[in-house]
C-alpha cells in the first residue's frame, strides 16, 4: 500500500459519522474541564507556604552557631491563579535577612513577626496576597566570635544485633567534632550524641552514617559522622588463675589464701577470649573487712573485668587465709 493510500484509509477513519461524534463529545469534555479549571482557580483559598531564610552580610569575625538558613511556614490567602503561581513559579523563593539589620548582641539575633511580614513584601513588590498566619512567631539564630572547643561523640538509640551476638565495640570517624556554642554552654556540653539510630537483627558490622543530635544555638563541624558496630558470638568461658590481691594490708603484714588463684566465670566474645589473660582479671580480699569481722574464712570480690565481659562470676566467693608477719 502507498502513502497516498493509507493517508485515504486514516482520513475515512477519522471522519466516519462515529468517529465525528466521538470527536465532537472528546472537544465539548475539554471545553468543560477548561471552563470548570477556570471556574476553579478563580476561587479564593488558604495554602501554607514553606519559605527558606537565609543570614547574609555575617561578618568574617562572627560564626553563626545555628544552621545559617532556616525556613518559615506562610498562609496566604488569594485566588488560586496566584497560589498556583507560588507553588509552581519562581516567587517566594529564598528570603535573605541582613545579619546587621536583626543582631540583638550576646549572640543572640531574631526576626519578629512583624519583620518577617515587612521582609517577605519587601523582597516580593508585586504580591499581593494576604498573609493570614506566619510560623514560628520569632525566628532566631544565634551565634559567637569563634569560641569552640573539642568533644567526643557518642551514639544514641536502640542498636541490638541477632540472639547470641553483641556489639564487641564502637568506633567513630571522627570520634571527637568542634564544637562552636556561648562559652556558658561550652561549659556544660561534655559529650555530643548522634541522633537517634534504631536497627536490629544483624551480626555483620554495621557501619551507619549519620548526623548529630541538633542542640539549640549549638554548631557542629563536621555536623555529620560515620559510627561503626563491631559484633561477636557470645560465649560462656571461665579463667583460671586469677590471683588474690591483699588490699589495706598494714606495713609488715602479709596476707596468704588458700587457694592463692581462683576461677571467674563470664560470658564474652568468641574473638575476644582468645586475648584474655588471667592478670586482666582483679579479684581482692580486704584486710580491714577481715579484721572487723574476724572468721575462719574470709570474702573475695571481682572488682575488675576487661572490657567487654560481662556476667562476671566468681567460682568461690570465700577461702581459706592466713595473716603472717613480713620478713
Amino acid at each position: 500500500m502507498d502513502i497516498t493510500g493509507l493517508f485515504r484509509m486514516v482520513r475515512n477513519f477519522l471522519f466516519s459519522n462515529l468517529n465525528k461524534q466521538f470527536l465532537i463529545f472528546m472537544g465539548f469534555l475539554m471545553l468543560s474541564a477548561i471552563f470548570w479549571t477556570i471556574i476553579t482557580l478563580n476561587e479564593s483559598y488558604e495554602k501554607e507556604l514553606k519559605i527558606p531564610v537565609r543570614i547574609t552580610q555575617v561578618p568574617k569575625d562572627v560564626v553563626l552557631t545555628s544552621d545559617e538558613i532556616d525556613t518559615i511556614r506562610i498562609t496566604v490567602r488569594d485566588r488560586g491563579w496566584m497560589i498556583m503561581s507560588y507553588l509552581y513559579g519562581n516567587q517566594l523563593n529564598t528570603l535573605s535577612a541582613n545579619f546587621r539589620s536583626y543582631n540583638r548582641g550576646n549572640g543572640y539575633g531574631a526576626i519578629s513577626n512583624a519583620e518577617m511580614q515587612k521582609l517577605i513584601h519587601a523582597q516580593n513588590p508585586t504580591m499581593t496576597s494576604k498573609i493570614t498566619a506566619i510560623k514560628p512567631d520569632r525566628l532566631e539564630f544565634f551565634y559567637n566570635d569563634g569560641a569552640h572547643k573539642r568533644i567526643p561523640v557518642r551514639w544514641s538509640g536502640r542498636v541490638i544485633p541477632e540472639h547470641l551476638y553483641f556489639i564487641s565495640h564502637t568506633q567513630y570517624w571522627p570520634d571527637s567534632v568542634d564544637v562552636y556554642a556561648s562559652q556558658e554552654k561550652l561549659d556544660s556540653i561534655r559529650v555530643v550524641y548522634t541522633e537517634t539510630l534504631n536497627y536490629a537483627n544483624f551480626r555483620d558490622t554495621l557501619l551507619v552514617d549519620c548526623q548529630l543530635a541538633k542542640m539549640k544555638g549549638v554548631k557542629y563541624v563536621p555536623e555529620r559522622i560515620k559510627v561503626g558496630f563491631y559484633t561477636d558470638v557470645l560465649t560462656e568461658e571461665s579463667m583460671d588463675d586469677v590471683p588474690i590481691t591483699a588490699i589495706n594490708m598494714p606495713q609488715g603484714k602479709v596476707l596468704r589464701t588458700f587457694p592463692a588463684k581462683v576461677k571467674v566465670n563470664f560470658v564474652t566474645g568468641v574473638s575476644q577470649f582468645r586475648n584474655l589473660r588471667p592478670d586482666m582479671f582483679v579479684v581482692i580480699a580486704d584486710y580491714k573487712e577481715i579484721m572487723a569481722k574476724p572468721a575462719d574464712k574470709c570474702n573475695i570480690y571481682l572488682k575488675t573485668v576487661p572490657r567487654g565481659i560481662s556476667r562476671a562470676t566468681l567460682d568461690v566467693k570465700q577461702v581459706d587465709y592466713l595473716i603472717e608477719e613480713s620478713e
